[in-house]
């Protein structure tokens, strides 16, 4: 949920038409003009081409030149505002080149090309139009009001009438109207909409909130520090309408192009007629000099890249767009939702020793099954995907900002924090407090009958694909990548450090991604990624702003320039490929046609051409340079094969034995950690245990990888080189399970573990640990992430 916590009385002020757009008048007018002009032209071209096949040849040419005439008068208008602005572009020459066809009576040619104008002229205002709609979520969605406590009495009153001091009631779901700080107890908030992180956090007695947060506790009051135009919030929505006004308007790839096109043809055309005293010359330069190559091959190029990543669940609002991402060297990403999944995930279980994890996670998750909380969430998914028998709880309640507790299978249940002093935790306590410490990790602890029992450790895991899509953007033109995010330091390096991300920058405010992108902007065309309402402003500043679309929030979608529909980052890289290629293309095709031309409009000047049949030679370079351009809707050669349906059968069903065994992982680590303590009961009984998962569970799935998914793999990628290092990973985890089963029979022949055996079989346990958790990563990166 987001909202403008000012509400547009708070930004109102920003609104106005000094930012070089047309008054409302002018736009209305334009609106209008466009689509007129594109169906005006449009049916002119037709009428014709039916009058030309039933022979009415005179008929035909009155059509078409209707059509280049209603295409002329606009387009004057066009070029004299650009005059007044100093660019001079596309549009001149096309003007000149439909009068030109006007006079040497070239009347198809000039309706194609009144045509192409129109065409590109409505594409723009579409663009721009969808662009008046940026950030609307965040006004749409904002409070309008607030309850405001006097004495005993609550009454709902205007936001605008909040003053700093006022009590106001803040309900559960309610959005936080103003920022202050909370008058007693404790705030459970989720603050994602200004930080982009799912975790909830909580604010204590006296401690400052900050307004656009959602209440995801119990009800609670806060004192005002700030008025709404003043808060937080409404300062987000100011920052993304100003950094969106302030980004230059881009200088198209055909207008870069006729900058020097424009001169060179206009100059040729006056020096033909100089020297030959031939007006006829100068219209035969100027309509070989027709800029069809920039005015059809270069936009065909880029719409064929739209289309292409369109089908890739990429939508681009206009080529523009388009073309700055295939120039684009810097990115600037955000973390939560983007690089990782974007909601917590079970990262490991710890019991208590005498208790397994399993039960630790059952009994968790079936009093969690009551609360609405993020981490209860994901705890019961985790469960569920566990195949654990949940119970249902009786007597729950939920006490904001101490987790849920209730009865279940006639336990006293809590989850959530302790109770206990840190001094006093149990040793295994720490040890776990420790690890959610290294790892980033939030801890819901299960304490039964008032004992600690176990903890779940949560964190919010790294993408499959992201390594993948990092390595691809590089290789795409990339040479920055920066990760911003409002997390701790602790995680966010981690991922940077996994990703090989040149920068890593943690606890950003929506302000400090802002000021990041603004100077890296300075220094390269920069896109940034983000899926957050705290995105928003962002990627209004950014030269290429790319939203996560199938999570996102709609403000952000409203804000960005590229929409990625699937939860699937890899599409960024491929974004990127197509744009890199169909800018290549654009490129390729303008410059070859403009090569052309430049030849005919010399053959034009020394007078070899005249215009009949140079106006013919034209329509076959244009014809040559689209095709060339029509290229861009074609995969490259080099493109990824896509996967035959058995291998994808294939990869969707390891994946799904990777997450039933994290089960097992945990018990590997949790075994060498009771060898360590000296538990020579508990130890071996779990040292058994894990014997019985690796020969049941994980010896049968890694073997069914290498005879069944390695081999569809090869067929797919090219050969065995592909798989040869995961092989090789298969091996070393089969003989790491049979020192384990050794070490297990040397057990039993004793009557127990000797204390020469316990640091081989620890080193055993923490290597077989490590290698499965890096030979699963490669897997899911390398391979998993290849299946949609």
């Amino acid at each position: 949920m987001s909202g403008d916590a000012g509400g547009p009385a708070a930004v109102s002020h920003t609104r106005n038409t000094g930012d070089g757009q047309a008054p409302p008048r002018a736009r209305d007018v334009r609106r209008l003009l466009e689509p007129t002009l594109l169906a005006s032209t449009a049916l002119a071209l037709v009428s014709g081409a039916i009058a030309w096949a039933a022979g009415n040849h005179g008929v035909a040419d009155a059509c078409w030149a209707a059509g280049t005439v209603l295409a002329v008068l606009p387009a004057v208008s066009w070029v004299v505002a650009a005059l007044r602005k100093g660019r001079a572009g596309v549009d001149l020459i096309a003007v000149l080149a439909l009068v030109g066809t006007l006079a040497v009576g070239e009347y198809l040619a000039g309706a194609l090309i009144a045509l192409m104008l129109a065409t590109g002229r409505a594409l723009d205002a579409a663009a721009e139009r969808r662009a008046s709609h940026d950030l609307r979520a965040l006004l749409e969605h904002a409070p309008r009001s607030a309850r405001r406590r006097t004495g005993r009495e609550v009454s709902v009153v205007p936001l605008a009438d909040v003053v700093v001091g006022d009590v106001l009631v803040v309900g559960p779901g309610n959005v936080v109207p103003v920022d202050g700080s909370v008058l007693a107890g404790t705030a459970e908030l989720d603050e994602s909409v200004l930080t982009g992180e799912s975790a909830q956090v909580e604010r204590g007695t006296h401690e400052p909130v900050r307004s656009g947060v959602v209440n995801a506790g119990g009800v609670f009051e806060l004192r005002a520090t700030a008025t709404a135009r003043d808060s937080t919030y409404a300062e987000i929505v100011r920052m993304a309408q100003h950094a969106g006004a302030e980004r230059a308007p881009t200088v198209r790839l055909a207008e870069r192009y006729a900058a020097w096109f424009l001169p060179l043809s206009l100059g040729m055309a006056g020096l033909a007629w100089l020297v030959s005293g031939s007006a006829e010359r100068a219209v035969a330069v100027l309509v070989v000099a027709t800029p069809c190559p920039l005015l059809l091959a270069a936009p065909v190029a880029v719409v064929s890249g739209l289309s292409r990543a369109a089908r890739r669940g990429v939508i681009v609002r206009d080529g523009g767009s388009l073309e700055r991402l295939g120039r684009a060297r810097t990115m600037v990403i955000d973390k939560t939702g983007t690089l990782t999944v974007g909601r917590p995930r079970v990262l490991a279980v710890a019991a208590e020793p005498g208790r397994s994890p399993s039960e630790v996670l059952r009994l968790a998750a079936s009093l969690d099954q009551v609360s609405a909380h993020v981490l209860a969430d994901a705890i019961v998914r985790e469960a569920r995907a566990r195949n654990l028998t949940l119970s249902m709880p009786a007597d729950a309640t939920e006490e904001p900002g101490r987790g849920p507790a209730g009865t279940v299978d006639g336990l006293r249940l809590a989850v959530g924090r302790p109770g206990l002093a840190p001094a006093a935790l149990p040793h295994w306590a720490h040890v776990v407090d420790n690890r959610a410490v290294l790892d980033g990790a939030a801890v819901a602890w299960l304490t039964v009958d008032d004992t600690l029992a176990g903890a779940v450790l949560l964190q919010d895991p790294l993408r499959h694909d992201a390594p993948r899509t990092v390595r691809r953007l590089r290789s795409a033109g990339l040479t920055r990548l920066l990760m911003l995010t409002g997390d701790r330091a602790e995680p966010a390096r981690e991922v940077g450090a996994v990703l090989g991300l040149d920068d890593v920058r943690a606890g950003q405010l929506p302000a400090d991604k802002v000021a990041a992108v603004r100077a890296e902007r300075a220094r390269a065309v920069t896109v940034m990624v983000g899926d957050g309402v705290n995105d928003a402003p962002a990627l209004a500043a950014a030269d290429i702003g790319v939203a996560m679309g199938a999570r996102g929030s709609t403000a952000t979608s409203e804000a960005a320039d590229i929409i990625l529909t699937t939860d699937r980052v890899d599409r960024l890289a491929d974004a990127m490929d197509i744009a890199v290629r169909a800018r290549r293309i654009a490129v390729q095709s303008a410059v070859v046609g403009m090569a052309l031309s430049l030849a005919a409009m010399i053959a034009a000047s020394l007078g070899w051409l005249p215009p009949a049949v140079g106006a013919l030679l034209q329509e076959g370079i244009d014809v040559a340079v689209i095709l060339n351009a029509l290229r861009a809707l074609l995969p490259p050669r080099s493109a990824r094969t896509a996967l035959e349906p058995d291998a994808e059968d294939l990869i969707h069903r390891f994946a799904a034995e990777h997450d039933d065994l994290r089960d097992a992982l945990d018990a590997i680590r949790e075994a060498a950690g009771l060898l360590s303590a000296q538990d020579a009961a508990g130890s071996l009984a779990a040292v058994r245990h894990v014997d019985h998962l690796l020969t049941t569970r994980l010896l049968p799935h890694e073997l069914a990888e290498e005879h069944q998914l390695y081999p569809a793999l090869n067929r797919q990628l090219g050969g065995p080189e592909t798989t040869e290092t995961m092989s090789r990973a298969h091996t070393e985890i089969a003989r790491l399970c049979r020192r384990i089963t050794t070490h297990l029979r040397m057990a039993d022949e004793t009557g127990g573990l000797r204390p020469e055996q316990l640091d081989d079989l620890r080193a055993c346990l923490y290597g077989l640990h490590s290698v499965l958790r890096l030979h699963f990563s490669q897997e899911e990166e390398s391979y998993f992430s290849l299946a949609p």
